[in-house]
């Protein structure tokens, strides 16, 4: 059978997008095609399951727009099909004078991005979080927590609803392009389409590569370690308290999570993962990890970055040095209040010159649109980057190149 629309990926950004494409194209014949043997079984289903405001990002960057739609979007639809979640708040604290600046910096940036933002002296902190010592402090209202599982679920159960054709343990292994669009191969048969759409998250790169586009960029996968509180020393975390995030490091630090089912997650460092779906230490790949270490960019990367790196990998193998993280926030959390939980690994992509992207990035090909980085906060942002891939491909009843963007930022 030939389809409009081909999504590779079953990530909560593939089948958003699978979701937005059905909507914007009433009819259109769409194919959702997934390697594992359900949905959200990577970035997704291993996140904080935070509903991020957008306070990091860079004013006018999609991470920025996106996101802050995506709020609104995310909540309405949890209203709208009954998925439970939560709009409790976070604090961002400093907590050593160096970090007053930033904070100040923060604060601004979140009024640039049109957020509700309030400032908090260290008393006012403790109002919100009784157990946390900081100087000052930075009050998100609009941040909140939701399990993106759930969403996911409801999302693939819409997208069948729909007609769209799920498939999961798919595994495409050839995209061929042609003159009416691509011919798949994958582990479960051929199949064809009209457009191509890109969401294949830890693996988009290598997808773009076998549709015959470079991204110009390749994935690097971190792990980031959790562990969680023990359930009699919960009550330290009242709801979502976060470090003043380093500006010239990606990850925004160590930090306390209050998950939707009452758990509290600590965590996650960012370390180099040898696998690009390593979630435990002993995970290599060979293959994987010979790519990134003969990549001029991540060597270029390590060498800008080597003090942080090795703090991290520190960080990473002695349970020690990441209570000691946790307690420049609270510092009555002892080791033997953490237990070890599930690890996650996050899809960043890096540019040639060692750059991370800092942005999403929305690659072009011939009848395709490759999402190329879709780090944090995309689950926050999924439904609006469903909308804005859906707005940006082709009508499939007429496959055309898509003429070249500018690649990375443009939406």
């Amino acid at each position: 059978m030939r389809y409009d629309y081909a999504v590779v990926g079953g990530g909560i950004v593939g089948l958003a997008t699978a979701h937005a494409l059905s909507e914007r194209h009433p009819g259109a014949a769409i194919l959702l095609l997934e390697k594992e043997d359900g949905p959200a079984r990577h970035q997704t289903g291993r996140n904080s399951g935070v509903i991020h405001s957008g306070i990091y990002y860079a004013p006018g960057s999609l991470k920025a727009r996106l996101c802050a739609a995506g709020v609104r979007s995310m909540i309405q639809f949890c209203q709208e099909h009954g998925v439970r979640y939560e709009q409790c708040g976070k604090v961002i604290v400093a907590t050593e004078p160096a970090e007053l600046p930033l904070l100040e910096r923060l604060h601004g940036r979140g009024l640039q991005n049109g957020l509700r933002v309030q400032r908090l002296s260290g008393e006012e902190v403790r109002e919100y979080e009784p157990h946390v010592q900081a100087l000052a402090g930075l009050r998100v209202p609009s941040t909140g927590i939701v399990n993106y599982r759930h969403v996911s679920a409801v999302l693939t159960m819409l997208a069948r609803s729909r007609g769209t054709d799920v498939r999961f343990g798919t595994r495409v292994t050839r995209l061929r392009p042609t003159a009416q669009g691509y011919d798949i191969g994958t582990t479960a048969g051929d199949f064809a389409a009209r457009v191509l759409v890109n969401c294949a998250g830890l693996h988009s790169d290598r997808v773009a590569r076998l549709a015959g586009t470079d991204p110009q960029s390749r994935i690097v996968p971190f792990r980031g370690e959790y562990y969680e509180l023990r359930e009699d020393r919960r009550h330290l975390v009242r709801g979502l308290i976060y470090p003043v995030p380093n500006p010239d490091f990606p990850f925004l630090g160590v930090h306390f999570t209050r998950m939707i089912d009452g758990s509290v997650h600590a965590g996650p460092n960012a370390v180099l993962a040898l696998r690009r779906e390593g979630y435990r230490k002993s995970d290599v790949n060979l293959r994987d990890l010979r790519e990134v270490l003969a990549d001029p960019g991540f060597r270029a990367l390590a060498r800008r970055h080597l003090r942080e790196g090795a703090q991290e990998m520190l960080r990473s193998w002695s349970r020690p040095l990441f209570v000691r993280s946790l307690q420049r926030l609270i510092p009555e959390v002892r080791a033997e209040d953490l237990v070890p939980c599930a690890a996650g690994v996050r899809a960043q992509a890096l540019t040639p010159d060692g750059r991370l992207v800092d942005d999403f990035l929305l690659v072009d090909g011939p009848n395709a649109l490759h999402v190329c980085n879709a780090p944090s906060p995309a689950a926050t942002s999924s439904l609006e980057i469903g909308r804005a891939v859906a707005a940006r491909v082709p009508a499939a009843s007429r496959p055309v190149l898509i003429a070249p963007h500018r690649q990375g930022v443009s939406a």
